[in-house]
């Protein structure tokens, strides 16, 4: 395989192609809104085909942002903060653009009353950020493949994975101990959320062994090129079983949370129902007592009871929260956070399958979870709790329409490295082989590394 340094030329140029390209498809569609005669040189981009290219743009650029968070994550572990620092500005930077790209779009899903230029300059808008987004991170992925230098010597960056591996080895067996634990304290909807996590973790897992093992095979014979490869989608795996076993961990700790609150949120709402008196507050006092019966009936779901109460709570013409708004602000902010991170969750390990309209609730729900944080407003918390349900929603029905797209089983975790963006598929209508693991870059560079052969 050609050596890291070799490759920086063509990377580059590859990359300056790409953002010239986009920038281009740019330049040509606004050409064509403003042009009133036909046959002028340009052909016109249809409506319909510039929506199209503005969604693919937001889930590829997304897609690259997260690969990007994944292998920039074992480069900080490994080798430190500081010399990340440039890596972690470009990532934060590309992020913002795409934050910018996503709030264009949902303003479009937000809104009917645009007329048709004024929808074109949005879209346009949108690619523009997501181009932006996405040179940003090809920019840097020649000097992020310097400073990793896998090709030169990948044994310490093989041990740090290894050492990883066997962490989470453990902890998926203590989370599948965990998840018992919850059903039985809880009963099994309340770990809906995690269902199927502790056997994805362990399909990463097995992946990641078996790529580890051949990265070392390659490493001792010389081939450190071929090492580089199975290395990283090593790391991939590695951090998306990370992933499935945090959310387990994080399920408890926030039904334990939700469980210690919901008593002081049921004393102090009956207070104010007591003291209350409007008939626009029988919503929520039939949601209290249901809530009642549930915690005496149990077992039963506490952060599902804390929404309820917040969701009667924020009913129209309630006269709650009133003095009693940092107690449910508290378990709407507990909620959202759960709802927000286990949405993050699934579209991070089934990004090959999830499509625009999930990412844009997703940003949409991590914006509003921002502004209650930072606001204090438990308005901005229900709103990102239910947004960010939808966006997990509709992600979740982008999976079961994805289903197996390459024709045929693939054996030792590779059909979960596929669905999860691990390993990158091929060019839409090739059947054939993985092209590879996807790296850290935008999209001229994130399939950058291959054996040149099957994966």
């Amino acid at each position: 395989m050609t050596s890291t340094g070799d490759l920086v030329p063509p990377m580059v140029a590859l990359a300056t192609a790409v953002a010239l390209a986009a920038y281009s498809f740019v330049r040509r569609t606004r050409r064509a809104r403003t042009r009133t005669t036909p046959g002028g040189g340009e052909p016109v981009v249809a409506s319909g085909e510039l929506d199209r290219q503005a969604r693919r743009f937001l889930v590829e650029v997304d897609d690259c942002v997260r690969t990007s968070t994944e292998e920039l994550g074992f480069v900080v572990g490994w080798l430190g903060e500081e010399v990340a620092r440039p890596f972690t500005q470009a990532l934060q930077d590309a992020r913002s653009e795409l934050a910018a790209a996503f709030r264009l779009r949902q303003g479009l899903d937000d809104t009917d009353r645009i007329s048709a230029d004024e929808r074109r300059e949005v879209l346009e808008q949108t690619v523009a950020r997501c181009v932006e987004a996405g040179r940003r991170l090809d920019a840097q992925a020649p000097a992020f493949d310097q400073l990793r230098a896998l090709e030169r010597e990948p044994t310490g960056a093989l041990e740090f994975a290894q050492a990883r591996l066997r962490q989470l080895t453990g902890r998926a067996t203590g989370a599948e101990a965990t998840l018992g634990e919850l059903r039985e304290r809880y009963g099994p909807a309340a770990c809906l959320p995690v269902a199927g996590h502790v056997e994805q973790a362990k399909d990463r897992l097995a992946f990641a062994t078996e790529r580890l093992d051949r990265a070392r095979q390659a490493a001792d014979r010389g081939d450190h090129g071929t090492a580089a490869v199975h290395l990283r989608a090593a790391e991939g795996a590695v951090h998306q079983a990370d992933i499935f076993v945090t959310g387990v961990d994080r399920l408890a700790a926030a039904l334990a949370a939700a469980e210690e609150r919901l008593p002081t949120v049921l004393a102090e709402l009956e207070s104010a129902l007591a003291e209350s008196g409007h008939p626009q507050d029988r919503v929520t006092e039939a949601t209290v007592a249901h809530v009642r019966r549930e915690v005496a009936a149990g077992p039963y779901d506490p952060l599902d009871a804390l929404r309820h109460l917040s969701g009667a709570a924020a009913a129209p013409g309630s006269s709650l929260p009133g003095p009693y708004a940092a107690d449910l602000l508290d378990g709407a902010l507990l909620t959202a956070r759960s709802a927000v991170t286990a949405a993050i969750g699934f579209v991070t390990t089934h990004r090959a399958a999830v499509g625009s309209e999930a990412r844009v609730r997703l940003a949409e729900a991590e914006r509003h979870f921002a502004l209650a944080q930072e606001n204090s407003s438990f308005t901005e918390a229900r709103r990102a709790d239910l947004v960010a349900h939808e966006a997990q929603r509709l992600a979740r029905r982008d999976v079961r329409a994805y289903g197996n797209p390459y024709g045929g089983p693939f054996g030792g975790g590779l059909a979960g490295a596929l669905l999860g963006g691990v390993v990158l598929g091929e060019a839409p209508g090739d059947r054939g082989a993985p092209r590879g693991p996807a790296c850290f870059g935008g999209p001229a560079t994130r399939g950058r590394r291959s054996t040149g052969g099957p994966l």
